[in-house]
């Protein structure tokens, strides 16, 4: 419950930074919904925005609330993404893909100008990789992509849904779910499935973070990079 609280703490501090006439990227996961819904509230008080969503899930949320949408087939600059994090390190490099959805949140994140993270303080980590690195795939490859992932020094396992069968993602593909251990080198690792065939795309999030808001109880910190 208190983490609950925190993570509608950290979505409630991030609505600062949207502004009147933006075009806003809603971020999947518990602390987004958190945010999308207070987004809603600001909507129907007047606030002008347009939001694209990261997921099937984000968007069916914001249209329940009346909150415009837009795509990225009209707009392709987005002034300010909040979403939510898995893990978040120092540099504020982070692990994102535990709600399965870090393809489109990526692209999100490649064209907004302001990523602003929310979490609660369980998720601020010294050195990435106690959460398991989320790694999409196309079904076609996802023995093959496994398997060398293994070779790296992890255990992957294929992310599975209620029903015991793969779980699939918007864009169907499959998700693994690869445990490292501590990620000493996460820009490298980041490089080496990014060149990985099969690898449509992974859960490390470099240099894409602007700000990170933690809430710690009822504080509120803020990390810049």
């Amino acid at each position: 419950m208190a983490n609950d609280q925190e993570k509608e703490a950290a979505a409630r501090a991030s609505l600062q930074f949207v502004k009147d006439g933006q075009v806003v990227g809603l971020g999947t996961g518990s602390t987004a919904a958190h945010f999308i819904k207070l987004l809603g509230e600001q909507v129907k008080n007047g606030l002008r925005i347009r939001g694209i969503p990261t997921s099937v899930r984000s968007r069916e949320l914001a249209e329940s609330l009346g909150i415009p949408l837009t795509t990225l087939d009209e707009c392709q600059e987005i002034a300010v993404t909040v979403d939510g994090a898995d893990e978040v390190d120092p540099q504020l490099r982070l692990i994102k893909g535990g709600g399965g959805a870090m393809l489109r949140e990526k692209v999100v994140a490649s064209a907004t100008k302001l990523l602003v993270i929310v979490a609660d303080a369980s998720k601020q980590v010294p050195v990435l990789g106690k959460f398991p690195l989320p790694v999409e795939v196309i079904p076609f490859a996802q023995a093959l992509v496994a398997k060398r992932i293994a070779a790296l020094g992890a255990d992957v396992s294929v992310r599975t849904g209620a029903d015991g069968k793969p779980y699939v993602t918007d864009e169907k593909n499959h998700i693994l779910d690869c445990r490292f251990g501590q990620i000493p080198d996460a820009d490298g690792l980041a490089r080496q499935l990014s060149e990985m065939p099969g690898v449509v795309e992974h859960g490390l999030f470099i240099g894409m973070a602007s700000v990170v808001l933690f809430a710690r109880g009822s504080e509120i910190v803020e990390l810049r990079r």
